[in-house]
């Protein structure tokens, strides 16, 4: 009998120990989201951002236990839904795509949104520009490519996703450092820039070190916009070597409508970190030639104030807009 008591009061103790153990793991499940969360992607399917977007939903799903429904709302470069972001309710369920410097560009150029009007709340990659080519393209060099455009001004065609753009301005400051003439035609979105390259329709593309590893039968690159050459692509020259000045690409994050409370703002900044900093996704990442980066909510805005700087000097030195 004394024994059978013993063993009810451990199972009693045991019991008691375990209650404050539950309670704290229903303390760890986040209080939000409670529902799916919408997250618009500014562009066409199939290009960088919705590959980045479609990266994170598992792993947002796993998080969270809860959906991240991507859905898209291309045009402008991304300006369309950039332009309709503060009209979405500002409950922390929407969130938007944000592209730089495309938010920095996109005013000077005549768009009716301004950059204030986007509140980003987490950065999460770069990723560097480049010049890409069909496979079957005469130009196996940028070289190659560089004297055909100074013997033949104009008759180079460039694809890019959207104006105002990063590829727009690569193309523009491009022109510049290598004294060339060639021309600019916007798509909506990367797979569709991509799409009129393979096609046929434009003769090379200004895109991402990423389109390598998304189209790496159908596309070749001659120079990527980074320091060392990238170790995805060994064989591939940077700009610097063929002696340009080109060190630059795409950020990108999400934002949310300007009336999406502070409180909101942090927890979906520190949902991204987690989902950011999980060694799979960063392993994802890298392996498409994403460049990770982590800029949480309180700094975004000190970031994005910084690149500011920067664009607007390239913009004028390349002679591009005249609105503010």
């Amino acid at each position: 009998m004394m024994k059978k008591v013993a063993r009810i009061l451990v199972c009693l103790a045991v019991c008691a120990m375990a209650v404050p153990a539950v309670l704290l793991a229903e303390d760890r499940k986040p209080s939000y989201p409670k529902k799916p969360v919408s997250y618009f992607i500014p562009f066409g399917a199939g290009g960088e951002s919705d590959i980045a977007a479609r990266l994170q939903q598992s792993f947002f799903k796993r998080l969270t236990g809860q959906d991240l429904v991507i859905s898209y709302r291309p045009g402008g470069g991304g300006a369309v839904m950039w332009d309709e972001i503060n009209n979405l309710p500002g409950d922390g369920y929407s969130i938007v795509g944000i592209n730089l410097p495309h938010i920095v560009l996109q005013p000077m150029l005549g768009a009716k949104y301004k950059t204030r009007d986007i509140t980003g709340v987490f950065l999460f990659h770069y990723t560097p520009d480049a010049v890409v080519v069909h496979e079957d393209s005469p130009f196996e060099t940028l070289d190659q490519l560089i004297e055909f455009a100074r013997e033949n001004p104009g008759k180079i065609m460039f694809s890019g996703s959207g104006r105002g753009s990063a590829n727009h301005l690569a193309q523009i400051r491009f022109d510049k450092l290598a004294g060339i003439e060639t021309k600019y035609r916007p798509y909506k979105g990367t797979a569709a820039s991509i799409s009129a390259l393979v096609k046929g329709k434009v003769n090379a593309s200004w895109g991402y070190a990423t389109v390598g590893t998304t189209y790496p039968d159908d596309v070749r690159l001659l120079a990527v916009a980074t320091k060392d050459r990238h170790p995805r692509f060994p064989d591939v020259p940077t700009f610097q070597e063929k002696g340009f000045e080109v060190i630059d690409g795409a950020y990108r994050g999400i934002a949310v409508p300007k009336s999406t409370p502070k409180k909101t703002r942090l927890a979906l900044s520190k949902l991204f970190e987690q989902i950011n900093k999980d060694p799979a996704m960063r392993q994802e990442m890298e392996e498409r030639g994403f460049a990770p980066v982590d800029i949480p909510y309180p700094k975004v805005a000190e970031f994005i104030k910084a690149r500011t700087v920067e664009y607007l000097t390239h913009a004028k030195q390349v002679g591009l807009g005249t609105k503010k």
